[in-house]
């Protein structure tokens, strides 16, 4: 390996976090989803370091289910998104996947392609988010209109909003919506997500459907949470130049660092076609050596610079972190004006994924 640059993967944090999550709805199955190469871990990792865990995983799109396949995963596997060509309804069957059907063109496509031996069917509902989902009504008429291919064992599936927000009523009213439906139907049912499955215990159902709080940060913006899990992702690279620099004198790209007394400047091999987000101000802090440190400059395609003036006696090859066990994902997500979500996922393919155990 030619530099230092790598993503460490702490399978014990995940197992901890996924056992947590686990334990705040005991009723309940939880599927872990590893969607988006499981929000930048490694979907084959994560699938593997929870295989005799999860009962189940969620992807987005067959594609990615197919690659676990692959790998030999071969736990139950449901795609969120369902069919967006009519040829993956044989796909999910010769691949056993289960499909979440959200409208009567997929509906139709399982019929024509398998119409006596069709996929898993869950069928997605929308109760308020809208962006995927047939309204309640629409949905009790699939479900008589294609029974043929819609079992017993369909779940019925809704998204929350607002699950992050405690104080807001939006998910009440959600609940609400979709337990009419429930109730009509008595099919089983999988609502939560990680915020949902944190503060919602009335949307904890047969199925709960946890992402990022697998991994680490905070679905909440609760502090008292993140006391509870363990970041799952430890972003690093190394130092791979120091220069002294005179007061006044500027770093980096157009100039947007002013050294304001004699300082030294440590470059660290990663920028933003590793992931590491552009839009991080200066001031944003890395760890060198265990020592905060602030970003100086704008952060370039393959480098960045930081002032390590204070921090003390800092050498080529010292390990930095950029977010992880000590510098939380979310602190840095907030000085780049996003979300842990985004930096996860956009963690470059370059970046090796070093899966450790402690």
């Amino acid at each position: 390996m030619s530099r230092q640059t790598q993503a460490i993967i702490h399978a014990d944090a995940i197992i901890h976090n996924f056992d947590y999550l686990c334990s705040l709805a005991p009723q309940s199955q939880t599927m872990v989803v590893i969607k988006a190469d499981a929000y930048g871990h490694g979907a084959i990792n994560v699938a593997r370091i929870l295989r005799n865990k999860a009962p189940a995983f969620a992807v987005a799109i067959t594609e990615e289910a197919i690659k676990l396949r692959e790998a030999g995963i071969d736990a139950p596997i449901v795609v969120l998104e369902g069919p967006h060509q009519e040829k993956e309804c044989l796909q999910a069957r010769d691949e056993n996947l289960t499909i979440v059907v959200h409208d009567t063109t997929q509906l139709e496509w399982v019929k024509r392609q398998t119409p006596t031996q069709p996929p898993g069917i869950w069928l997605k509902v929308d109760t308020g988010m809208h962006r995927l989902g047939m309204t309640p009504e629409d949905a009790q008429r699939a479900l008589t209109d294609y029974s043929q291919i819609i079992g017993d064992d369909c779940v019925l599936v809704t998204h929350m909003a607002s699950a992050d927000d405690t104080d807001n009523s939006a998910t009440a009213n959600q609940l609400d919506k979709f337990a009419r439906l429930v109730k009509q139907t008595g099919l089983a049912v999988s609502i939560a997500n990680s915020p949902a499955t944190l503060g919602w215990p009335a949307s904890h159902g047969n199925w709960n459907r946890v992402g990022l709080g697998v991994f680490g940060s905070n679905p909440m913006h609760d502090a008292s949470y993140l006391s509870r899990v363990q970041p799952a992702m430890t972003l690093r690279a190394s130092v791979i130049a120091l220069r002294h620099i005179k007061a006044g004198e500027y770093v980096g790209y157009g100039q947007a660092w002013q050294a304001q007394k004699d300082s030294i400047i440590a470059t660290i091999g990663i920028g933003y076609a590793d992931g590491y987000p552009r839009h991080c101000s200066n001031g944003t802090p890395v760890l060198v050596n265990g020592q905060r440190a602030p970003l100086a400059g704008r952060v370039s395609m393959d480098m960045l610079t930081v002032d390590v003036t204070e921090v003390g006696q800092v050498q080529i090859g010292d390990f930095v972190e950029l977010w992880g066990e000590k510098l939380r994902i979310d602190e840095v997500a907030a000085c780049a004006g996003t979300i842990s979500y985004e930096l996860m996922t956009r963690v470059s393919p370059r970046v090796p994924r070093v899966v450790r155990y402690r």
